[in-house]
């Protein structure tokens, strides 16, 4: 598709299209563009992206490149460490067992007992990331999470000091509390730097520390599992001292090297006539020209940093739109059985004897390392190719509604241990295509700090309920659970599915904006279009068309 260079005395012309729905509006990136030419043009705001051509397209990606650095890394290692935190429970299970330093045994447990260390862990999560992601407006994401990782680290380190299973059950309830709001905060943080169709190779980057979170639990355990007894204190004390004492550090750190984003100065104009209305306070490494470029080239339904007000319509109108619903009921059923394998893993691959009690423990490392691959193929067929993020999503779930099946029938160990791998990556691999779908129907700060919070939190449910239909009256082969998981697997596949019809149009014109944008930046033009988030709804109703 070919898209003409406009002039300097005609900078808004009309690509050229034969096949798509709509016509685009390109300009020069160094032509100013007359507010009063493109009040047709959909999406555009002219005061904020008047300067969307600021940057060349070279410099623009040595930017993003530069951003990416300062963070993406910081926000993965923080989702790394939570997830490590998160992950020790389950592997703390079979340490040292069969011995008197085994946590079950000290804390005299039972499986199902062990179970509500999982769910109440998550409790918290639905209750108080709402309230937590909309107070994260009113403060600097540096403060807000360093107060986050610090106090989840002293929680984590108190684990160390339990000697009963409600000591144990309160430390959890604790963490969890401590911990609500940190994973929709960054992926609100994320909104303020990129657009909704960049999201899946950020997310690679991001979800490939989780999964090496999984591994280096792993061998954490293998390794704490040998100095039991060290000290006075047993294998799982030492795994939560120490991994609660590092959080607690790099928790600090982060009050001075975690990026703002922030309106923290009135509005005003920098040398060259810039109208800054977002100035991050510590992004010194940034110019005001960046600055004001990077605010420019976000979507007109972008949340902004510098919107602190609460907008309680904006809260009215997500909860009337059904796309929040779905993706609710979505989040719901896939966790009910991805977050049961995800707590059982560990125990499953012990249980089924193909090696050593600690051995075990490293052959979760497989289910950590696929993903990585996984996520980078779904950032290259969605980036790249232009596969729909539900399509790949779909893959996902029945992919491992598959492996489900072989579970139920168990045919042997090998295949047992080979569906369980696969089912466990497929599911981690499954998150990196449905936060960047789901942000593209998200609008202005409110309401997607809201619908984020509000999906990840409510989407905890199965978290809650997964853990408890693994009990041990199942083990070791766990059937019923394995059923109740397949389930609620295909009631997920049906109701993406439905939600992929509802925004199929959205996720056609993202597609499409992407491709336009790419090929009028190699030719030093700008798209000024944007994605029309209620393009599958009638005006004012939140029904499709």
């Amino acid at each position: 598709m070919a898209s003409p260079v406009a002039d300097k005395t005609d900078p808004v012309t009309r690509s050229e299209e034969t096949s798509a729905e709509v016509k685009l509006h390109i300009q020069p990136r160094d032509a100013n563009v007359d507010g009063e030419n493109v009040a047709e043009i959909t999406g555009y705001d002219h005061e904020r992206m008047k300067d969307r051509g600021l940057l060349s397209y070279e410099e623009e990606k040595k930017l993003l490149r530069r951003v990416d650095i300062r963070l993406m890394i910081l926000c993965a290692c923080i989702f790394m460490i939570k997830n490590v935190d998160a992950n020790n429970a389950a592997h703390a299970r079979i340490m040292n067992r069969g011995t008197d330093r085994n946590i079950m045994t000290q804390l005299k447990m039972t499986a199902n007992d062990y179970n509500w260390v999982s769910t109440i862990y998550f409790i918290p999560f639905i209750v108080f990331e709402i309230p937590s992601n909309l107070i994260m407006k009113k403060m600097l994401p540096s403060r807000f999470q360093s107060r986050i990782m610090v106090t989840w680290g002293i929680t984590l380190a108190c684990h160390a000091a339990v000697t009963s299973k409600a000591g144990l059950l309160t430390a959890r309830f604790f963490l969890g509390l401590t911990e609500a709001g940190m994973f929709p905060g960054i992926i609100l943080q994320l909104t303020y730097w990129y657009r909704a169709d960049e999201m899946t190779s950020r997310l690679l980057i991001f979800y490939s520390f989780e999964f090496f979170a999984n591994i280096v639990s792993a061998v954490l355990a293998f390794g704490f599992n040998g100095i039991s007894g060290r000290g006075g204190l047993s294998g799982w004390q030492w795994f939560f001292l120490v991994e609660g004492i590092f959080t607690i550090l790099f928790g600090i750190s982060l009050w001075w090297i975690f990026p703002d984003c922030k309106k923290t100065s009135p509005v005003h104009e920098d040398n060259e006539g810039l109208h800054l209305d977002t100035v991050p306070e510590q992004a010194k490494w940034l110019t005001d020209k960046e600055k004001r470029f990077l605010q420019a080239r976000l979507p007109a339904n972008a949340p902004r940093s510098s919107e602190s007000d609460f907008n309680m319509s904006e809260i009215w109108e997500s909860l009337k739109d059904q796309r929040l619903w779905w993706f609710t009921l979505i989040w719901a059923t896939k966790t009910i059985g991805g977050s049961g394998l995800s707590f059982y893993l560990p125990t499953i691959v012990a249980d089924l004897g193909l090696v050593s009690i600690a051995e075990s423990q490293l052959l979760t490392i497989p289910s950590a390392v696929i993903p990585m691959f996984l996520i980078g193929l779904s950032a290259y067929l969605t980036g790249r190719k232009g596969v729909p993020y539900p399509l790949i999503a779909l893959i996902y779930m029945v992919t491992t509604l598959a492996c489900y099946a072989v579970m139920v029938t168990y045919p042997n160990l090998g295949g047992v241990y080979a569906a369980t791998t696969i089912a466990a990556s497929a599911s981690l691999a499954w998150f990196s295509t449905m936060w960047p779908w789901r942000l593209q129907t998200t609008s202005k700060a409110t309401g997607s700090a809201f619908a984020i919070a509000f999906s990840n939190s409510l989407g905890q449910i199965g978290t809650i309920v997964g853990p408890q239909i693994f009990q041990s009256k199942y083990a070791p082969k766990y059937t019923v659970s394995f059923a109740v998981a397949m389930g609620m697997s295909g009631v997920c596949i049906l109701a993406t599915l439905w939600t992929w019809w509802l925004t199929r149009h959205t996720e056609r014109q993202t597609w499409h904006l992407r491709k336009m944008r790419i090929n009028a930046a190699k030719n030093s033009n700008v798209v000024l279009e944007d994605v029309d988030i209620n393009a599958d709804f009638e005006k004012g109703a939140r029904v499709p068309k």
